[in-house]
């Protein structure tokens, strides 16, 4: 990709699944990665072993979220690139039977991560003179309506916008603001939604033919995605929500 070597960028989620593969990839382009992630085991071996660093963060928690920007600011001089990935996933189950609790817990981290990612991405972009780059991570289900997961589709659908809102305001100062909506991915947090259907054998062949395409993408297909959308390749692209879906929201 174009331009990303020598750059500066985070990674919240970055110990597994999409948000493992997205630290590889970009560290493969030349970028110096900071893995922001709440646990220190997988988070901590994914920069061992390509050279990066390990902030353990809390994205739900502000205060966490600023550190690990300074802290990354610190280390390398300045912040290029935040790609916020970290996400729970939420208990399948009728909007009328969803917990409070459930419904606070998916919102505080899949969308108050992203939005105190940017704020403080944002912030240091600013401090530098502008110019920069946030990658967000959305989803198919924060596209079109999906049923029994409706914290999980609400958060990331309020993420599109508030990429959107993010590219209209910082455009004029050079920064854009993209993100990436994919469909099922085979991550481990997937594959714990499979074991935990009711019946695991059927949802497993309904999310492998759910697409246009047979199958479900790889989080390498998501992470050249988000590299893709971080890089000069990449320059006048702001605003967009980019599917990685086997032509699933075609339909």
């Amino acid at each position: 990709m174009k331009n990303l070597a020598g750059k500066t960028a985070i990674v919240t989620g970055g110990g597994s699944g999409l948000g493992k593969a997205i630290t590889e990839r970009l560290a493969a382009e030349g970028c110096q990665v900071t893995v922001a992630d709440v646990d220190k085991l997988s988070g901590a071996a994914v920069p061992t072993a390509i050279g990066g660093t390990f902030v353990r963060t809390d994205v739900s928690s502000p205060a966490e979220m600023e550190a690990v920007v300074a802290c990354t600011v610190s280390r390398h001089g300045r912040l290029d690139l935040m790609v916020n990935n970290a996400g729970i996933e939420c208990p399948q189950a009728p909007l009328h039977e969803v917990s409070v609790e459930t419904w606070r817990r998916i919102l505080d981290v899949n969308l108050g991560g992203v939005f105190y990612g940017m704020k403080y991405a944002i912030a240091q972009f600013m401090r530098q003179g502008g110019g920069g780059a946030v990658v967000n991570m959305s989803s198919v289900a924060g596209i079109i309506g999906y049923p029994n997961i409706s914290p999980y589709s609400a958060a990331k659908a309020a993420v599109c916008n508030l990429t959107r809102a993010g590219a209209v305001e910082y455009g004029p100062h050079g920064i854009r603001v993209n993100a990436v909506a994919p469909t099922a991915v085979a991550t481990e947090m997937n594959l714990r939604q499979i074991d935990r259907a009711p019946d695991p054998v059927a949802f497993r062949q309904f999310l492998e033919t759910m697409n246009p395409l047979i199958g479900m993408p790889t989080p390498e297909d998501v992470a050249a995605a988000v590299a893709f959308l971080a890089s000069d390749d990449a320059a006048f692209i702001s605003g967009a929500i980019l599917p990685v879906d086997g032509g699933y929201i075609a339909r």
